[in-house]
């Protein structure tokens, strides 16, 4: 089943919508906020600054105009008046007597101020007030001042206007800019958080996400050099160790396939050996005595006066008799159950014991076997005749196949002592170099080997942990290498056979 990969885009996505939400949205409502909060601040303290203004200027004239008042002098009064307009940006100007009536008026003013609640705290307390309120439809701010007689009574009022759009102008200019500035600072981290995040972020999660696609059975090595910030080189080097963990796993499982297979082939090769022994052991035990006879008879006849054709009618049996043996006992020797009576065993003496041997036969005459094996010691732990056997049959079957020359080699090989055997023989092709082992299975045409040979020597290598491999000799032919492995001392079984 193909396992899930979120797609590169839907997680960018995912995380620049989540980069906005939780950190981008917050920082711009909070910053709109505090701007709210700052501008209503900013607003505060510019009526603070208006009124101040408007304070000082009715402060300036209050002097001139209770004086004016109390000398009932109009035209000082209204001189007075002029004077607010020069100082200061205002609406209005009023002089009202303590009962609220008009006195002296210019530009736009309160006609009556005897409903004015700022007008009575003013009377009443003696200081400055002043609120909004409307002025022939002008919402305007109302500063009120007392004015005071030469023996410290309120004597009247004094009305200074200004129109409220003038104290609210600059704050709307200053909100206008500051709604700009927000917007485009907030334009520009949303920018700086998008670009951001593909520069930082978004390429290397891009660059994980195409290696954890590309893993899969057999290709789980990641090669990548990790990149980006901290957390993602860990989680790079994290995909890097599964990777190493996941190709370890995949190798130990093929290995413990292929064991298994391995042994499953093995327990049907002993099977099929031990079937073949049984079959053997009874064809080996009928065939037998009905040999024995005709060998006995067929010698039996040998002895009397016989035409010459009949002789080798008769000779003919008796080789035939002879090979027939030999097929039987070859079998017993194939799958023979030996009992485990190996003990140390000199290979070179055993070895040279046998080249000596071999060079009798008849087999083995007009070809020149070489001798290569050293006389040091070759020590081994193995059955003593089963290891003539497999030796024998493998030089044997080397001289039969050998044009001229045989060449016998002893040799430490990594720990295993390999007895090799070279000719300069046709060979054999790669593709049969596995069937050569197997039972009745020969190289020979039909009536010159009986296919057990080569059998024998793979059994006995197999009951003494051995190995043989084949492969082509420098001679030109075949070289065959038996290898067994070297006696150890720690090994229990330390009796030295005869033949060391």
């Amino acid at each position: 089943m193909k396992r899930p990969v979120l797609n590169a885009r839907e997680m960018f996505r995912s995380l620049r919508l989540t980069l906005l939400l939780s950190i981008v949205v917050p920082l711009m409502v909070f910053s709109g906020v505090a701007i709210y909060l700052g501008l209503g601040a900013v607003e505060e303290n510019l009526n603070d600054r208006l009124r101040e203004d408007l304070e000082l200027v009715a402060r300036a004239v209050s002097g001139p105009l209770s004086q004016a008042m109390s000398d009932g002098d109009e035209i000082v009064m209204g001189e007075s008046l002029k004077s607010i307009f020069r100082i200061g940006r205002v609406f209005g100007a009023s002089v009202f007597d303590e009962d609220g009536r008009q006195v002296a008026s210019l530009g736009v003013a309160d006609t009556d101020v005897t409903r004015s609640v700022s007008a009575e705290r003013v009377i009443s307390s003696g200081e400055l007030d002043g609120a909004f309120r409307q002025v022939d439809g002008v919402s305007v701010f109302s500063q009120f001042t007392p004015l005071f007689a030469a023996d410290g009574r309120i004597q009247g009022l004094l009305q200074v206007t200004r129109k409220r759009s003038d104290f609210h102008e600059l704050v709307a200019s200053s909100r206008i800019w500051a709604v700009g500035i927000w917007s485009v600072v907030s334009l520009m981290v949303i920018l700086v958080v998008v670009l951001g995040h593909y520069g930082a972020v978004g390429r290397h999660v891009s660059r994980l996400l195409e290696i954890m696609e590309r893993m899969a059975p057999g290709h789980w090595r990641v090669d990548e050099e990790p990149a980006g910030p901290r957390e993602l080189r860990q989680i790079h080097e994290g995909l890097r160790d599964m990777g190493e963990r996941m190709m370890h796993a995949e190798t130990e499982i093929r290995e413990s396939v292929e064991r298994e297979r391995e042994l499953a082939e093995q327990l049907e090769y002993q099977e099929k050996v031990a079937m073949i022994g049984r079959v053997a052991g009874g064809v080996a035990h009928e065939l037998g005595a009905p040999l024995s006879v005709i060998q006995g008879r067929a010698n039996i006849l040998g002895r009397g006066d016989l035409a010459e054709g009949e002789r080798r009618h008769l000779k003919d049996i008796e080789h035939q008799v002879e090979r027939m043996t030999l097929i039987i006992q070859q079998l017993l020797d194939c799958f023979r159950h030996v009992p485990d009576s190996r003990r140390k065993t000199n290979l070179a003496a055993t070895a040279r014991e046998l080249l000596d041997r071999i060079r009798e036969e008849p087999r083995c005459q007009g070809v020149e076997i070489r001798s290569e094996i050293p006389f040091s010691e070759a020590y081994i732990l193995a059955e003593p005749t089963r290891l003539e056997m497999a030796c024998l049959n493998i030089i044997r079957n080397a001289c039969q196949a050998a044009r001229s020359v045989v060449t016998v080699t002893l040799a430490d090989h990594d720990g295993l002592w390999e007895l090799r055997v070279d000719d300069d023989g046709p060979g054999v092709d790669e593709a049969m170099r596995e069937r050569i082992f197997e039972p009745f299975y020969s190289t020979r045409a039909a009536g010159e080997g009986t296919g057990l040979g080569l059998a024998v020597v793979g059994s006995v290598l197999k009951e003494h942990s051995g190995r043989i491999e084949v492969g082509s000799s420098p001679e030109g032919g075949c070289r065959m290498s038996t290898l067994w492995p070297a006696f150890e001392q720690n090994d229990n079984r330390e009796e030295v056979s005869h033949d060391q």
